[in-house]
């Protein structure tokens, strides 16, 4: 299991100093189904902006 997982979106509630998120999970999804190909075929629905 990851140790730090980084984020560089720094407007999500969950950004932290040098790019930590700080969420207690990490939902991710792909576009294509079960199955994606490449990153870009991804979404973090962990994100939550900030306030």
């Amino acid at each position: 299991m990851a140790q730090d997982v980084l984020c560089e979106v720094n407007n999500c509630k969950y950004w932290g100093s040098g790019n930590k998120c700080k969420a207690d999970a990490i939902y991710v999804v792909s576009h294509k189904g079960d199955k994606a190909s490449n990153s870009e075929e991804t979404d973090c629905k962990t994100f939550v902006p900030e306030a």
